[in-house]
């Protein structure tokens, strides 16, 4: 028997303000999005260019894995489009991830971003 029944959790969840955890479903297609999405901004080329990063992506057992991929994903990018460009795709790619991570693995905004 568990302790604590998923609905006394969510409750607990919304007291604290955090979001109650994504559903399993959910948290899949979200993982597919995300994989899917880096797997394009990569390219053919990319996907050439640089195939342990491709390797790494389709593989990645899950989306935390995948953000932690982001950093090898953006040196990818800013030797093919450059830092200001691969910025830009990243910071859309990041978007994806919202509710799907524990918020200790979120991005936090920066004064120092302008």
């Amino acid at each position: 028997m568990r302790w604590i029944k998923p609905s006394l959790r969510s409750s607990i969840y919304g007291l604290l303000g955090n979001p109650p955890p994504p559903s399993e479903s959910t948290l899949e297609n979200g993982t597919e999005d995300i994989r899917q999405s880096m797997l394009d901004l990569l390219g053919e080329s990319g996907a050439r260019q640089f195939p342990q990063i491709t390797r790494r992506v389709r593989y990645a057992n899950d989306v935390q894995a995948l953000w932690y991929l982001r950093g090898d994903l953006m040196a990818a990018l800013s030797t093919m489009h450059g830092e200001t460009e691969a910025r830009q795709r990243v910071s859309r790619l990041t978007n994806l991830f919202k509710g799907l991570l524990p918020a200790s693995l979120t991005s936090r905004s920066s004064s120092l971003v302008g």
